[in-house]
């Protein structure tokens, strides 16, 4: 029972560690999330 309270927060916690990641990096204004040319590519040019 323990075990999956557990494992149900640590899933419940990669969820919201995965939202807040993409929403701090839309603040930002990052097209493509984990892309080290998200700041220089042409989809950020309005192409």
């Amino acid at each position: 029972m323990w075990g999956d309270i557990i494992v149900g927060l640590l899933i419940a916690a990669m969820a919201a560690g995965a939202v807040i990641k993409i929403v701090s990096e839309k603040r930002k204004g990052s097209k493509c999330i984990g892309c080290p040319y998200s700041k220089d590519c042409s989809k950020r040019q309005g192409r």
